[in-house]
C-alpha cells in the first residue's frame, strides 16, 4: 500500500513540474511569436540566433544535446540521470528560434523539459532503475498533453514513443496521473493552447473512411519524405561544416535568403494561423511542400523546438489540398492529416487517433484511426526520434 501511493506522489509531482514547465515555456513562446508578428525585421537576424544557439549547445550541453534522443536511450537502458540543464537549454534555444523566424515546433521542448525534470526527483528520492524509466515515461507524455492540451493523448505518447509497434503498459498507472496533472497545472496557470473548429459533420461515412485510409497511405509518404529530408541535411552539415557551432549559422543565413525569395513569410514560426484556415479554405499543395524544406532546413541545422507543429502544418494543408481531387470533404481531410502526418514520423499512430479525438471531437474518430494508421504503416521504420526502438512493422 505504502509503494502504491509512493507512485501516485511521484506521479503528481512529475505532473506538476510538467505542467508548470510547459505553462512557463507556452507564454514565453507566445511572447515570441507575437514579438516578431509586430517586428518582422527580426528575421534578419534569425543567423545570430543560430551561432548563439550553436555556441551555448556546443559548449554546454553535452549528453543534453541529443534531446529527445537521450530521453529514449534512459528509458531503455537507464544509466544516469538526463541533466538538468536540458530544460533551460532547449526553452532558451526554442525561444530563440522562434523569436528570429526559424519554421520549428513546440511540444518537442516541452516533452524536453517535462522529461529532464522528472527525472531530478531521482536527485531527492530513492528512486529505482525502473521507477525512472516509469518517471521519464510519465513525464515525456505529461509534457506533450499539457503542450497541446490533450492529456489522454499524452498518457499514451508517454507509452508509445519509446518503441515502435509496442506499448508498455506498465507505466499506465504513471502516464495517467501526470498526464492530468500537468494539463490541470497549465490550465490554473492560463498556459495559452491553441484552439481549432471542431467537426460536426457525418460520423460513419463509410466512402469517407475509405478515402480517409488512401490519405493515409499519402500523409504516410509525407512523412517520410520529411524524415528522410531532415536527415539529409544533419549528414550534410556534418560532413561538409567542420565547426558544429557553425551549423545553426549557416543554416540561418540559407533560411532568411529563402525566406527573402518566398517572401509571404508563410511558413515563419509555428504558422497556426494557415493550419487554423486550411481547416476550412483548400490549400496549396505548395504549402506542404515548402513547410517540408523550411522545417527540414531548421531542425536539420540546429535550431530548437522540434518537429510536431510543423508536422500538423504539412498534414493539414496537404489534407486540404487533396481535398480537391479527392471525393471526401476538406473537414474531414485536413484534420485526418493534422493528427495523421506526425503519427507516421513519430511513428505513435495510437496517441495521433486520440489526439485528433480530442481536439476535434468524437465524429472524427473512424477517419483519424484509419489514417494515422495509413500514415503509420507507410512512413518507414525510422522516424523522426532515431533512438526509438521495437520490431518492424511488417512483422519481419
Amino acid at each position: 500500500m505504502i509503494y502504491f501511493f509512493r507512485r501516485i506522489g511521484l506521479s503528481c509531482l512529475s505532473g506538476f513540474l510538467a505542467g508548470v514547465a510547459s505553462s512557463i515555456f507556452l507564454i514565453s513562446l507566445d511572447w515570441a511569436t507575437r514579438t516578431r508578428d509586430h517586428n518582422p525585421s527580426l528575421i534578419w537576424f534569425l543567423p545570430i540566433a543560430g551561432l548563439l544557439i550553436g555556441v551555448l549547445y556546443h559548449r554546454w550541453a553535452g549528453e543534453a544535446g541529443r534531446g529527445h534522443n537521450l530521453i529514449i536511450d534512459e528509458i531503455h537502458d537507464p544509466k544516469k540521470i538526463v541533466p538538468a540543464r536540458m530544460a533551460p537549454l532547449v526553452l532558451f534555444g526554442t525561444l530563440l528560434t522562434h523569436l528570429f523566424g526559424g519554421s520549428a515546433g513546440r511540444e518537442g521542448t516541452a516533452v524536453q523539459m517535462a522529461a529532464s525534470l522528472s527525472d531530478q526527483l531521482g536527485r531527492l528520492f530513492a528512486i529505482s532503475a525502473s521507477e525512472r524509466k516509469i518517471l521519464l515515461q510519465a513525464g515525456a507524455g505529461a509534457g506533450f498533453g499539457a503542450a497541446i492540451g490533450t492529456p489522454w493523448a499524452g498518457v499514451i505518447f508517454g507509452m508509445e514513443v519509446i518503441s515502435i509497434g509496442r506499448i508498455r503498459l506498465t507505466a499506465i498507472l504513471e502516464c495517467t496521473i501526470a498526464s492530468l496533472t500537468a494539463y490541470q497545472t497549465a490550465i490554473l496557470l492560463h498556459a495559452p493552447h491553441s484552439h481549432f473548429q471542431m467537426y460536426t459533420g457525418a460520423h460513419w461515412d463509410f466512402s469517407a473512411i475509405l478515402w480517409s485510409l488512401v490519405a493515409g497511405f499519402i500523409f504516410g509518404l509525407a512523412a517520410r519524405v520529411f524524415v528522410a529530408l531532415t536527415h539529409i541535411i544533419e549528414n550534410a552539415f556534418s560532413s561538409f561544416v567542420k565547426r558544429p557551432p557553425l551549423y545553426p549559422f549557416i543554416g540561418g543565413i540559407i533560411l532568411v535568403l529563402l525566406f527573402y525569395i518566398e517572401h509571404s513569410y508563410r511558413f515563419v514560426g509555428l504558422g497556426i494561423p494557415v493550419i487554423q484556415e486550411s481547416l476550412s479554405s483548400a490549400a496549396s499543395f505548395f504549402d506542404p511542400i515548402l513547410k517540408t524544406a523550411f522545417t527540414a532546413l531548421t531542425v536539420g541545422s540546429g535550431f530548437k523546438g522540434g518537429e510536431f507543429v510543423p508536422l500538423v502544418f504539412i498534414g493539414t494543408t496537404l489534407g486540404s489540398a487533396l481535398s480537391v481531387i479527392l471525393p471526401a470533404s476538406i473537414e474531414i481531410l485536413s484534420r485526418v492529416g493534422f493528427a495523421a502526418v506526425f503519427a507516421g514520423a513519430s511513428n505513435t499512430p495510437i496517441a495521433c487517433s486520440i489526439m485528433a479525438i480530442e481536439i476535434f471531437g468524437t465524429s472524427i474518430m473512424p477517419y483519424a484511426v484509419v489514417a494515422c494508421f495509413a500514415s503509420y504503416f507507410v512512413s518507414g521504420h525510422t522516424g523522426i526520434y532515431k533512438s526509438q526502438r521495437g520490431r518492424s512493422k511488417y512483422g519481419k
